[in-house]
């Protein structure tokens, strides 16, 4: 009945709205009188701050203020690149009557997505329960215990403020029902994508993995790359998993398909041809009009994607985007302590001082004419500032429809001095665009994303042999250890103003384990291996559940939220399980450790029989999968030459290798006993069983099959 009566609400609500997307908020906080969000860290609670609405943050006294109060709390999620999230700001949170209705019926609360996952998470869940879909900004309406009773995406003013008036009637007229309904829902959520533990026997075939591929093949986009349709968002770990696939089996059409996506990417308008750097996603399915957001996710997966896309093929293109990408981390996302800020907003000032999307990116015919002078025609031919390229307002996204190689034999420029132009072209027209009004910066640093880019990082520099990259990951490594690591074994989320306090997600953990377990692959220095191994065992104790032998995405400390959730899917960020799943098969090798193998095992097992029949959901699953159903190597190298000879073998795209090194003895079981004085050797091994060590690298690939 109640869940009748709320998809009525809904509905109603909806036609009600039709005709009147255009409501615009009246500015009326005059006094500028700041609200509880002007104690917090978050660059997104603080945009918030001023509103006239009574916002809090997420905490204990918040909680218990709406159950002495008895009042319906709104919990309303966003983050500070979120365009929608600065339009219902704009329309709903900075108007007076809206406040003054939220204010006086509902406790309200603000929270900052990338800083709260595990809130979001949650209420996103609700939401989509009860409208089958899901985005920012997420808006849910909950009892004063938390349990959600309303939720949605982005209302309009007249939308919402029915909503209000509804829900908070409705809760005064008959609070039962609202509370039955709540009941149900809070259940649903408990319940779903409960994970069972599957003890039988599973064989990993790689027959099996193949006709996964193929049902994952039929969603490909094959000529515009990613998969087919719009928005077009990239998806690094399918990506990842496609390049590898293809790598063992020698698919040439696939791993055609792979180059393909990533040179679309790569031309498009949501690639920064200026600045370098990838924006969100692409509102059409030719990647040519970005959401024009940067997230430091994002560009860090793709760094490590294209970074192994050159291993491959030795594209020097691919080489180009990392370093340009890498350049604009470090000049926008970089802070002095080596950890990496958090995104760069869509929206910034216009000419006219209005906020609007994409303004900083954007070009007219003018503003490039007036820039490049002579050079104009020859770069809008490259770059497409015609009906192509062409966006609106008379303005242009810069859009590569031809590859350099094209481009020189049909200008008939040579491919060296049409570099140079290109060259050229990017450093004025970064100038010119720098004094223009810069988009906001979210200038938190989240853990889980910084050790992407740590990776990111090391994958570049084993790509490339760039010292510069690998000390900027070392440091990166330290900051984390100083700043996140506590003193008793776990790690916090968030880092803002030099201050750490929230409690780490399983996202964080399993990214730091994954991130510094590489590390040790390119150092030799141990302790990397050390302190992962520490972190995992903190881990096991504190999240894992016992059950199933899934982690759940939050800590046994936490008691603030309604249920527990575990993370298994794979979206455009690998799942935080699947990841841990990954490095305890990792560190079950590197220490012999049978039962992290077999946590490993079990984990994979859980979701064998989904991942083989809905593949595009768990595709960094699939990558362990290959582990199993391919050959998969222990490679020791021992002695003086050892680093040289890591360099060398660092340099090829070898996936299905597990590389220990040192120069000199070492008791990692990998390592034992395996030093000669005055010798270098590489030991290539399976399960602890090694085949005659050699002192050729050349001796030592031939070993490696795929």
């Amino acid at each position: 009945m109640i869940k009748q009566a709320l998809i009525l609400i809904i509905l109603g609500l909806w036609l009600n709205s039709c005709g009147d997307e255009t409501n615009k908020a009246v500015f009326t906080n005059a006094n500028d009188e700041a609200n509880d969000l002007i104690n917090e860290t978050s660059p997104y609670l603080l945009q918030h701050a001023y509103n006239p609405v009574n916002w809090k943050a997420w905490n204990k006294e918040t909680l218990k203020l709406a159950k002495q109060q008895n009042k319906l709390m709104i919990i309303s999620v966003g983050y500070s690149a979120c365009h929608w999230c600065h339009v219902m700001e704009e329309e709903s949170f900075e108007n007076d009557s809206v406040a003054k209705l939220m204010n006086d019926n509902f406790i309200n609360i603000k929270i900052d997505r990338e800083e709260r996952p595990d809130v979001d998470q949650i209420y996103m869940n609700a939401v989509q329960l009860m409208t089958g879909s899901g985005g920012w900004p997420l808006n849910c309406i909950a009892l004063p215990d938390g349990r959600p009773v309303f939720g949605g995406t982005y209302f309009t003013k007249k939308q919402w403020t029915k909503i209000l008036e509804d829900m908070s009637n409705l809760y005064k007229s008959n609070p039962d029902k609202v509370i039955s309904y709540a009941e149900q829902l809070t259940e649903g959520i408990k319940n779903s994508n409960l994970i069972t533990v599957n003890k039988n026997h599973v064989p990993f075939h790689f027959d099996s993995i193949s006709r996964s591929i193929s049902v994952l093949e039929k969603s490909l986009d094959y000529k515009f790359g990613g998969s087919l349709g719009d928005p077009k968002f990239p998806m690094p770990s399918q990506l990842n998993l496609l390049l590898r696939y293809s790598h063992h089996n020698d698919n040439k059409t696939l791993q055609g398909y792979v180059l393909k996506s990533l040179n679309k990417m790569a031309n498009g308008g949501i690639y920064d041809h200026i600045g370098g750097g990838f924006s969100r996603y692409s509102v059409d399915e030719k990647w040519h009009i970005p959401h024009f957001e940067k997230m430091l996710y994002d560009n860090a997966q793709l760094v490590s994607l294209y970074s192994k896309a050159f291993q491959v093929s030795q594209d020097e293109n691919y080489k180009t985007i990392v370093e340009e990408t890498l350049k604009f981390v470090e000049d926008e996302l970089t802070a002095e302590n080596g950890s990496f800020y958090s995104a760069i907003d869509a929206d910034s000032k216009n000419d006219k001082g209005e906020m609007e999307e994409g303004a900083f990116y954007v070009w007219s015919r003018e503003e490039l004419k007036a820039a490049l002078k002579n050079d104009f025609e020859l770069f809008q031919s490259y770059y497409n500032v015609n009906a192509v390229g062409k966006w609106e307002n008379d303005t242009y996204v810069l859009y590569k429809t031809k590859s350099d190689e094209e481009f020189s034999r049909e200008k008939n420029i040579p491919l060296e001095d049409l570099n140079f132009k290109v060259k050229k072209w990017k450093r004025i027209l970064k100038d010119y665009r720098n004094q223009r009004e810069l988009p906001r910066k979210d200038d938190k640093a989240l853990t889980s994303w910084n050790a992407m880019m740590l990776s990111a990082y090391i994958d570049a520099h084993k790509a490339f042999g760039n010292q510069d990259y690998l000390n900027k990951a070392i440091k990166n490594a330290h900051f984390i250890i100083e700043n996140q690591l506590r003193e008793d074994g776990g790690l916090n989320h968030n880092y803002k103003d030099d201050k750490s306090s929230i409690n780490g997600f399983l996202e964080d953990y399993a990214h730091v384990i994954s991130a510094y377990i590489k590390l040790y692959q390119v150092t030799l220095d141990e302790k990397w291996l050390t302190i992962s191994k520490s972190l995992l065992d903190y881990t096991v104790e504190h999240f894992v559940n016992e059950g199933n032998g899934m982690f759940y995405y939050t800590s046994n400390s936490e008691t603030n939220l309604i249920a527990r959730k575990t993370e298994v899917f794979d979206n455009v960020i690998p799942s935080s399980n699947s990841i841990m799943a990954v490095v305890l098969f990792k560190l079950g090798h590197y220490y012999s450790e049978k039962k992290y193998i077999q946590m490993s095992n079990q984990m994979l097992n859980n979701l064998s029989g989904d991942m083989l029949k809905t593949p595009s959901g768990y595709t960094n699953w699939l990558t362990l999968y290959l582990n199993r159903s391919n050959p998969y190597y222990e490679v020791a190298i021992i002695g003086d030459e050892a680093q040289g000879m890591l360099k060398k073998l660092n340099a090829y795209y070898l996936p299905n290798i597990l590389i220990s090194s040192s120069i000199k003895e070492s008791k990692l079981p990998l390592l034992k006993n395996k030093y000669i004085e005055d010798q270098t050797l590489i030991y290539v091994c399976v399960n602890g069983t090694c085949k005659l060590p050699v002192s050729v690298l050349d001796e030592a690939l031939s070993q490696i099959s795929k």
